[in-house]
């Protein structure tokens, strides 16, 4: 991809300037890659068409893998001395909830995470899919493709896995199913034994996975190597194809994914969007999934929001965002309040890619 962008290499008044905040380290930085990539390619894309609001648009990349207070204070920082005129980024849901506070009625906030819903501070615009418009149709469809209706949610133990576990037993419940277990492990687990045991005992014929990048990886193994995959039928709404690579064919068998967009996504704007990546990036770039493109889409959000309030002024934003529609690589997407509306799809893999099998 080249060296990482810097920011105010022309003057002030002529460049805007977007700090990216992408996991660099930690669980989530197998996601980074795929993530600055597709910020890169939608930072192309606007400068080629005029940037925004007639400025030039550069990226400032903030590891958003370091602990969430930390990432809190460096952007926060930025935004106090005028380095950064809005922040865009995928983040775990811990970091956005340090950070939101300190910047979002300051400068505009695109958090593009799948996410668990709910995120009302003025400033916060939101690309990312919600569990609440993903979990119940995904767990319909699964028992009527699979059976699977007796449930165990495995979880980092922070605040996204957390409140989409209890989500997912009131989601259960409406599927004709129940929730017989919940584990939660710290970021970082390595060994996930007693987690597996646990599924062993239970009757469950089904796991949600809540886990982050790496763990994910992690369980996936550890969970055929366990001989749980001829079992268990296992959903993500966090999981793409990087994951997969990740984590081998062999340890791919019976898992889901719910998600607004994969890489064999066969829509037009999709594959437009691939012929596009792979145009600028390589052969070699990294795969771009639902958890990369979103950045992507934090770029296109907020130069659709800049553009229809002609301004950076979060009131002005919030003002016209019912207003903000575009296409791009989801297809047809609208601001309703201050989350995006998408087409949300259920797809299983198959090895290395994902089959994508209904539309939610």
């Amino acid at each position: 991809m080249g060296p990482r962008p810097s920011w105010r290499t022309g003057s002030a008044q002529d460049t805007l300037t977007v700090c990216l905040v992408v996991p660099l380290r930690g669980p989530a930085g197998i996601l980074g890659p795929s993530c600055e990539a597709s910020a890169l390619l939608a930072v192309d894309e606007l400068n080629a068409a005029g940037g925004i609001l007639g400025r030039e648009v550069r990226l400032l990349v903030v590891d958003g893998g370091a602990p969430p207070g930390h990432v809190a204070a460096e952007v926060e920082a930025l935004v106090s001395l005028g380095a950064v005129d809005a922040v865009v980024g995928w983040h775990i849901s811990a970091v956005r909830r340090a950070l939101a506070p300190r910047i979002a009625d300051r400068v505009p906030y695109v958090y593009t995470a799948q996410y668990e819903g709910g995120e009302r501070t003025p400033g916060v615009f939101l690309t990312g899919e919600t569990d609440t418009a993903q979990l119940l149709p995904a767990m319909r469809l699964l028992a009527e493709a699979t059976g699977a209706r007796r449930w165990c949610t495995v979880g980092n133990d922070y605040v996204w896995p957390r409140v989409t576990a209890r989500a997912a037993r009131r989601c259960a419940r409406a599927a004709g199913g129940r929730v017989l277990a919940e584990a939660f492990v710290p970021l970082g687990t390595e060994e996930f034994g007693p987690v597996l045991r646990r599924i062993e005992r239970s009757a469950a014929d089904a796991v949600l996975m809540l886990l982050v990048g790496e763990d994910a990886v992690r369980f996936s193994r550890a969970f055929t190597a366990h001989g749980l995959h001829g079992r268990c039928q296992r959903l993500s709404t966090h999981l793409d194809e990087n994951m997969l690579l990740a984590a081998g064919a062999d340890a791919t068998e019976g898992l889901w994914a719910a998600a607004g967009f994969f890489e064999t996504l066969a829509t037009a704007e999709s594959l437009d969007f691939g012929r596009r990546y792979a145009r600028r990036f390589g052969v070699e770039a990294p795969v771009v999934g639902s958890l990369g493109e979103s950045c992507f889409e934090g770029l296109r959000l907020l130069a659709a929001l800049a553009g229809r309030a002609r301004s950076l002024d979060v009131r002005a934003m919030r003002a016209a965002a019912d207003e903000v529609a575009y296409e791009g690589p989801r297809g047809p997407v609208r601001l309703r309040g201050n989350h995006l509306e998408q087409r949300l799809y259920l797809a299983r893999a198959d090895a290395f890619a994902f089959d994508v099998v209904a539309q939610l």
